[in-house]
């Protein structure tokens, strides 16, 4: 019997569909801008996000680095939550790649306080560093994958300052809340999501913005090495991925039926009723010990933390493995 694999929706294996799309992709040189089937993908999301242009990258750090390349004016601070990936799961990337600084401010429920980010770009008249830009995350990973409120994110825009969107799980966003993709990314001058964390694709993500900005991002994406060729191949399985967004909400009840089976093991460890999309986080004072009995029992996770272990539902754990999951967790340390 296979694993149980909740270490992320990232392991998730391209279906027949897509190994059968990227075979039959029609291919041209990235490069030059010759590759039709990349075109198509580039184009259905800056559609489907209502930005005018878009451009596929291998990843999501990838993206993000860019926005903050493109946003990140030298000699400002970028406002960014504490918790976010770019501060936490990037590898120290911003401050080898850009010439701006992080300013973390709290993000304890997901969102930035707007009067907050009001404050900070108000202190550059106090002999503070400006402000160029403000990074969000949605959906909020480290807080089990927390939604965005649409009001809250609005007004954090309204505060004036140019805004990117990490929607790495953006789709999931908008199947828990039912607030559309592009009323999110109304609110950013740039849109970042990922194609491979949920919707099957087995790589790649995509950044989108003005006309503009994204042929100035192309130019980002060159300096990063990230200029791809015949990538058609990899852009097929892209345009699957996009019409499989219905779906995350299997993903979403499956979390949350982890997050149950967990706060009746370890009362306090996570409450059920923030888990809203894929992502459960729950507190232990020993979560490698959590990880290690999971094994024993073929059930994979991973820590996020020194007190947290996080598991992630997805298209290839089935309501079957969901329920292995929890007579493990049964059992768990």
């Amino acid at each position: 019997m296979a694993p149980v694999d909740l270490r992320s929706d990232t392991v998730t294996k391209p279906s027949d569909a897509m190994r059968r799309a990227m075979a039959a992709a029609e291919v041209g040189d990235d490069g030059f801008g010759d590759d039709p089937t990349v075109r198509r993908l580039e184009e259905a999301f800056a559609a489907r996000v209502g930005k005018e242009a878009a451009l596929f990258v291998p990843s999501g750090v990838m993206a993000n680095q860019i926005a903050l390349r493109l946003l990140g004016r030298p000699g400002t601070r970028v406002l960014v939550g504490a918790q976010q990936h770019i501060v936490t799961y990037e590898q120290g990337a911003a401050g080898m790649n850009a010439s701006s600084q992080l300013h973390l401010v709290a993000d304890v429920d997901g969102t930035l306080d707007p009067a907050e980010v009001a404050l900070q770009v108000e202190a550059a008249e106090h002999h503070w560093a400006p402000c160029s830009a403000v990074f969000v995350e949605n959906t909020h990973m480290p807080t089990c994958g927390s939604p965005w409120p649409l009001e809250r994110l609005q007004a954090v825009a309204a505060v004036g300052l140019p805004m990117h969107l990490d929607g790495a799980r953006l789709f999931n966003a908008e199947v828990a809340t039912g607030v559309p993709a592009a009323a999110y990314s109304s609110c950013a001058t740039t849109v970042m999501c990922c194609l491979s964390k949920g919707l099957g694709a087995p790589i790649g993500s995509l950044l989108a913005s003005t006309a503009d900005l994204i042929a100035a991002a192309r130019d980002e994406r060159k300096r990063f090495g990230g200029t791809m060729r015949q990538v058609g191949v990899l852009a097929a399985p892209g345009l699957l991925a996009l019409a499989n967004v219905e779906r995350l909400a299997d993903d979403h009840r499956r979390a949350r039926r982890l997050a149950e089976a967990a706060a009746e093991r370890w009362p306090g460890s996570v409450d059920p009723g923030r888990v809203r999309t894929n992502i459960v986080v729950l507190e232990h004072q020993q979560p490698g010990a959590v990880v290690t009995h999971f094994e024993a029992h073929d059930v994979w996770a991973t820590t996020l933390g020194p007190r947290a272990v996080r598991l992630v539902t997805h298209l290839d754990v089935d309501d079957a493995g969901i329920e292995r999951a929890c007579i493990a967790m049964a059992t768990a340390p």
